[in-house]
Protein backbone atom coordinates (compact mmCIF):
# COMPACT_ATOMS: atom_id res chain seq x y z
CA UNK A 1 0.00 0.00 0.00
CA UNK A 2 0.94 3.40 -0.98
CA UNK A 3 1.79 6.19 1.52
CA UNK A 4 0.65 10.16 1.02
CA UNK A 5 0.75 12.92 3.01
CA UNK A 6 -2.17 15.30 3.08
CA UNK A 7 -3.21 19.09 4.45
CA UNK A 8 0.65 18.90 3.66
CA UNK A 9 0.63 22.88 2.73
CA UNK A 10 -0.58 24.01 6.06
CA UNK A 11 0.66 24.97 9.32
CA UNK A 12 4.34 25.58 8.95
CA UNK A 13 5.02 22.90 6.42
CA UNK A 14 3.41 26.26 4.11
CA UNK A 15 6.72 27.66 3.97
CA UNK A 16 10.15 27.55 2.46
CA UNK A 17 11.47 26.09 5.03
CA UNK A 18 8.48 23.68 5.77
CA UNK A 19 8.07 22.64 2.05
CA UNK A 20 11.87 21.55 2.02
CA UNK A 21 12.35 19.35 5.37
CA UNK A 22 8.52 18.07 4.35
CA UNK A 23 10.22 17.42 0.94
CA UNK A 24 13.79 15.88 2.33
CA UNK A 25 11.93 13.19 4.97
CA UNK A 26 9.08 11.81 2.76
CA UNK A 27 11.81 11.13 0.01
CA UNK A 28 13.91 9.49 2.88
CA UNK A 29 10.85 6.90 4.91
CA UNK A 30 9.47 6.07 1.87
CA UNK A 31 6.16 8.63 1.15
CA UNK A 32 4.97 8.13 -2.22
CA UNK A 33 3.12 11.92 -2.52
CA UNK A 34 2.13 14.86 -0.82
CA UNK A 35 -1.37 16.50 -1.29
CA UNK A 36 -2.40 20.02 -0.74
CA UNK A 37 -5.08 21.84 -0.21
CA UNK A 38 -6.70 24.75 -1.71
CA UNK A 39 -8.54 27.88 -1.18
CA UNK A 40 -7.83 31.00 -2.79
CA UNK A 41 -10.08 33.13 -0.20
CA UNK A 42 -12.11 32.29 2.37
CA UNK A 43 -14.82 34.74 3.32
CA UNK A 44 -14.81 36.00 6.93
CA UNK A 45 -18.16 34.44 8.56
CA UNK A 46 -19.52 32.34 5.89
CA UNK A 47 -22.27 30.62 6.05
CA UNK A 48 -21.37 27.46 3.71
CA UNK A 49 -21.15 24.28 5.70
CA UNK A 50 -17.66 22.34 5.42
CA UNK A 51 -18.23 19.16 4.61
CA UNK A 52 -15.81 17.26 6.64
CA UNK A 53 -16.11 17.96 10.41
CA UNK A 54 -19.31 18.04 12.42
CA UNK A 55 -19.02 21.99 13.35
CA UNK A 56 -19.21 22.39 9.70
CA UNK A 57 -15.73 24.55 10.30
CA UNK A 58 -12.53 24.40 8.60
CA UNK A 59 -9.74 23.04 11.08
CA UNK A 60 -7.03 25.66 11.77
CA UNK A 61 -9.44 29.27 12.14
CA UNK A 62 -10.47 31.06 9.22
CA UNK A 63 -7.28 32.95 8.86
CA UNK A 64 -4.67 30.08 8.69
CA UNK A 65 -2.16 30.50 5.88
CA UNK A 66 -3.31 28.25 2.84
CA UNK A 67 -0.52 28.86 0.48
CA UNK A 68 -1.31 28.01 -3.46
CA UNK A 69 -1.11 24.28 -4.20
CA UNK A 70 0.78 24.66 -7.59
CA UNK A 71 3.40 27.17 -6.74
CA UNK A 72 4.26 25.28 -3.33
CA UNK A 73 4.45 22.20 -5.23
CA UNK A 74 6.99 23.52 -7.34
CA UNK A 75 8.98 24.58 -4.43
CA UNK A 76 8.42 20.71 -3.33
CA UNK A 77 9.51 19.20 -6.34
CA UNK A 78 12.70 21.36 -6.39
CA UNK A 79 14.01 19.65 -3.30
CA UNK A 80 12.75 16.27 -4.05
CA UNK A 81 13.38 13.80 -7.05
CA UNK A 82 10.84 10.95 -6.86
CA UNK A 83 7.98 12.08 -4.71
CA UNK A 84 4.35 12.64 -6.06
CA UNK A 85 2.96 15.92 -6.08
CA UNK A 86 -0.61 16.00 -5.80
CA UNK A 87 -3.43 18.71 -5.32
CA UNK A 88 -5.99 17.45 -2.99
CA UNK A 89 -7.55 19.28 -3.83
CA UNK A 90 -7.94 22.07 -6.41
CA UNK A 91 -11.35 23.55 -7.26
CA UNK A 92 -11.30 23.13 -10.37
CA UNK A 93 -14.31 25.58 -11.46
CA UNK A 94 -12.72 28.54 -9.88
CA UNK A 95 -9.71 27.72 -12.13
CA UNK A 96 -9.05 29.39 -16.46
CA UNK A 97 -8.84 25.95 -18.19
CA UNK A 98 -6.17 27.56 -20.27
CA UNK A 99 -4.10 28.95 -17.71
CA UNK A 100 -4.35 25.84 -15.99
CA UNK A 101 -3.12 24.23 -18.42
CA UNK A 102 -0.51 25.91 -18.76
CA UNK A 103 0.66 26.11 -15.34
CA UNK A 104 0.09 22.46 -14.53
CA UNK A 105 1.96 21.34 -17.91
CA UNK A 106 4.88 23.19 -16.68
CA UNK A 107 4.92 21.85 -13.47
CA UNK A 108 5.21 18.38 -14.67
CA UNK A 109 8.13 19.12 -16.92
CA UNK A 110 10.04 20.97 -14.49
CA UNK A 111 9.93 18.39 -12.18
CA UNK A 112 10.12 15.39 -14.29
CA UNK A 113 6.71 13.89 -14.75
CA UNK A 114 5.40 14.20 -10.93
CA UNK A 115 1.86 15.62 -10.96
CA UNK A 116 -1.26 14.54 -10.27
CA UNK A 117 -4.10 16.90 -10.52
CA UNK A 118 -6.83 16.31 -7.70
CA UNK A 119 -9.95 18.31 -9.03
CA UNK A 120 -12.93 18.98 -6.71
CA UNK A 121 -15.74 21.22 -7.36
CA UNK A 122 -15.80 23.24 -4.20
CA UNK A 123 -18.31 23.81 -1.26
CA UNK A 124 -17.97 27.50 -0.47
CA UNK A 125 -20.48 29.46 -2.03
CA UNK A 126 -19.17 32.77 -0.43
CA UNK A 127 -15.38 32.06 -1.84
CA UNK A 128 -17.35 31.38 -5.56
CA UNK A 129 -19.28 34.72 -5.30
CA UNK A 130 -16.00 36.51 -3.89
CA UNK A 131 -14.32 35.03 -7.22
CA UNK A 132 -17.53 36.58 -9.23
CA UNK A 133 -17.61 32.88 -10.58
CA UNK A 134 -20.96 31.46 -10.40
CA UNK A 135 -22.16 28.40 -7.78
CA UNK A 136 -24.40 26.58 -9.77
CA UNK A 137 -23.46 24.21 -12.13
CA UNK A 138 -20.12 24.11 -11.15
CA UNK A 139 -20.13 20.28 -11.73
CA UNK A 140 -20.72 20.86 -15.45
CA UNK A 141 -18.27 23.36 -15.72
CA UNK A 142 -15.99 20.85 -13.74
CA UNK A 143 -16.54 17.64 -16.35
CA UNK A 144 -16.42 20.78 -19.58
CA UNK A 145 -12.83 22.01 -17.94
CA UNK A 146 -11.64 18.35 -17.55
CA UNK A 147 -12.10 17.95 -21.20
CA UNK A 148 -10.47 21.47 -22.38
CA UNK A 149 -7.52 20.67 -20.08
CA UNK A 150 -6.94 17.28 -21.91
CA UNK A 151 -7.24 18.96 -25.00
CA UNK A 152 -4.82 21.40 -24.33
CA UNK A 153 -2.23 18.88 -23.41
CA UNK A 154 -3.01 16.43 -25.79
CA UNK A 155 -3.81 17.98 -29.20
CA UNK A 156 -1.39 19.65 -31.65
CA UNK A 157 -3.90 22.58 -32.30
CA UNK A 158 -6.02 22.28 -29.59
CA UNK A 159 -9.93 23.35 -30.68
CA UNK A 160 -12.65 22.94 -28.05
CA UNK A 161 -16.15 23.87 -28.37
CA UNK A 162 -18.24 23.85 -25.35
CA UNK A 163 -20.48 25.85 -23.17
CA UNK A 164 -18.70 27.08 -20.81
CA UNK A 165 -15.39 27.18 -22.85
CA UNK A 166 -14.15 27.67 -26.35
CA UNK A 167 -10.92 27.99 -28.17
CA UNK A 168 -9.50 27.28 -31.80
CA UNK A 169 -6.31 26.30 -32.45
CA UNK A 170 -4.60 27.61 -29.38
CA UNK A 171 -1.18 26.11 -28.91
CA UNK A 172 -0.19 25.48 -25.53
CA UNK A 173 3.10 24.71 -24.70
CA UNK A 174 5.15 23.02 -22.79
CA UNK A 175 3.01 19.50 -23.17
CA UNK A 176 3.34 17.50 -19.90
CA UNK A 177 6.13 14.81 -20.01
CA UNK A 178 3.38 11.77 -20.79
CA UNK A 179 1.19 13.81 -22.89
CA UNK A 180 -1.38 14.31 -19.90
CA UNK A 181 -1.56 14.99 -16.31
CA UNK A 182 -3.30 12.18 -14.30
CA UNK A 183 -6.18 13.77 -13.09
CA UNK A 184 -7.73 12.57 -9.61
CA UNK A 185 -11.33 13.10 -8.45
CA UNK A 186 -11.55 14.11 -4.75
CA UNK A 187 -15.27 13.90 -2.87
CA UNK A 188 -17.05 11.63 -0.77
CA UNK A 189 -20.13 11.46 -2.73
CA UNK A 190 -22.24 9.37 -5.22
CA UNK A 191 -22.22 12.09 -8.06
CA UNK A 192 -18.20 12.45 -7.26
CA UNK A 193 -17.90 8.60 -7.80
CA UNK A 194 -19.67 8.83 -10.79
CA UNK A 195 -17.58 11.81 -11.86
CA UNK A 196 -14.29 9.48 -11.01
CA UNK A 197 -15.60 6.39 -12.82
CA UNK A 198 -16.69 8.44 -16.06
CA UNK A 199 -13.46 10.80 -16.57
CA UNK A 200 -11.13 10.29 -14.06
CA UNK A 201 -7.53 8.70 -13.80
CA UNK A 202 -8.44 8.36 -10.25
CA UNK A 203 -10.56 8.39 -7.08
CA UNK A 204 -9.68 10.47 -3.96
CA UNK A 205 -12.66 10.04 -1.08
CA UNK A 206 -11.46 11.78 1.95
CA UNK A 207 -14.05 9.92 3.99
CA UNK A 208 -13.82 5.88 4.10
CA UNK A 209 -16.66 4.76 5.71
CA UNK A 210 -18.72 4.19 2.85
CA UNK A 211 -15.86 3.42 0.88
CA UNK A 212 -17.74 0.22 -0.52
CA UNK A 213 -20.85 1.82 -1.86
CA UNK A 214 -18.79 4.75 -3.41
CA UNK A 215 -15.91 2.32 -5.54
CA UNK A 216 -19.19 0.25 -6.48
CA UNK A 217 -20.34 3.64 -7.96
CA UNK A 218 -17.63 4.58 -9.50
CA UNK A 219 -17.27 1.19 -11.16
CA UNK A 220 -20.44 1.12 -12.40
CA UNK A 221 -20.01 4.65 -14.21
CA UNK A 222 -16.86 3.54 -15.67
CA UNK A 223 -18.23 0.24 -16.98
CA UNK A 224 -21.10 2.89 -18.77
CA UNK A 225 -18.82 5.12 -19.85
CA UNK A 226 -16.97 1.61 -21.39
CA UNK A 227 -14.01 2.58 -19.17
CA UNK A 228 -11.59 -0.13 -17.23
CA UNK A 229 -12.60 0.80 -13.59
CA UNK A 230 -9.31 -1.41 -12.68
CA UNK A 231 -7.20 1.43 -14.45
CA UNK A 232 -8.48 4.09 -11.62
CA UNK A 233 -6.35 4.81 -8.67
CA UNK A 234 -8.03 4.61 -5.55
CA UNK A 235 -6.72 6.74 -2.86
CA UNK A 236 -8.14 7.64 0.75
CA UNK A 237 -7.73 8.43 4.02
CA UNK A 238 -7.86 6.23 6.88
CA UNK A 239 -7.00 5.48 10.32
CA UNK A 240 -3.60 4.46 11.65
CA UNK A 241 -4.68 0.94 12.18
CA UNK A 242 -3.78 -2.81 10.30
CA UNK A 243 -6.56 -4.30 10.47
CA UNK A 244 -8.42 -1.42 8.51
CA UNK A 245 -5.93 -1.06 5.92
CA UNK A 246 -6.03 -4.64 5.09
CA UNK A 247 -9.60 -4.26 4.71
CA UNK A 248 -9.55 -1.20 2.71
CA UNK A 249 -6.87 -2.99 0.36
CA UNK A 250 -9.07 -6.01 -0.13
CA UNK A 251 -11.51 -3.07 -1.88
CA UNK A 252 -9.00 -1.74 -4.23
CA UNK A 253 -7.33 0.83 -2.21
CA UNK A 254 -4.15 1.84 -3.90
CA UNK A 255 -2.86 4.48 -1.53
CA UNK A 256 -3.73 5.69 2.30
CA UNK A 257 -3.10 9.64 2.52
CA UNK A 258 -2.53 10.73 6.42
CA UNK A 259 -2.12 14.27 8.00
CA UNK A 260 1.42 15.65 8.60
CA UNK A 261 2.74 14.03 11.90
CA UNK A 262 4.22 17.50 12.67
CA UNK A 263 3.87 21.07 11.75
CA UNK A 264 7.14 22.40 12.06
CA UNK A 265 10.02 22.07 10.08
CA UNK A 266 12.40 20.67 13.03
CA UNK A 267 9.97 18.09 13.70
CA UNK A 268 8.41 16.30 10.63
CA UNK A 269 11.62 14.69 9.80
CA UNK A 270 11.55 12.83 13.15
CA UNK A 271 7.78 12.46 13.27
CA UNK A 272 7.46 11.09 9.74
CA UNK A 273 10.15 8.69 10.12
CA UNK A 274 8.57 6.94 13.14
CA UNK A 275 4.83 7.38 11.63
CA UNK A 276 6.49 5.20 9.21
CA UNK A 277 8.12 2.54 10.96
CA UNK A 278 4.35 2.22 12.71
CA UNK A 279 2.53 1.89 9.43
CA UNK A 280 5.70 -1.04 8.60
CA UNK A 281 5.24 -2.84 11.54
Amino acid sequence: MKVGIVFANVGLLGTAEGAEALALAAEEHGVDSVWTVEHVVVPADYESRYPYSKDGRMPGGDSSPIPDPLIWLTWVGAHSQRLLLGTGVLILPQRNPAVLAKEVATLDQLSGGRVQLGIGVGWLREEFEALGVPFERRGARTDEYVAALRELWGAVEPTFQGEFVEFERALSHPKPVRGAVPIVVGGHTPIAARRAGRLGDGFFPAEHRELATLLDEMRGAAVAAGRDPEAIEVTTGAPRDAAEWERLSSLGVDRIVVPPPALTPDDIGPALGRLMEQLRN
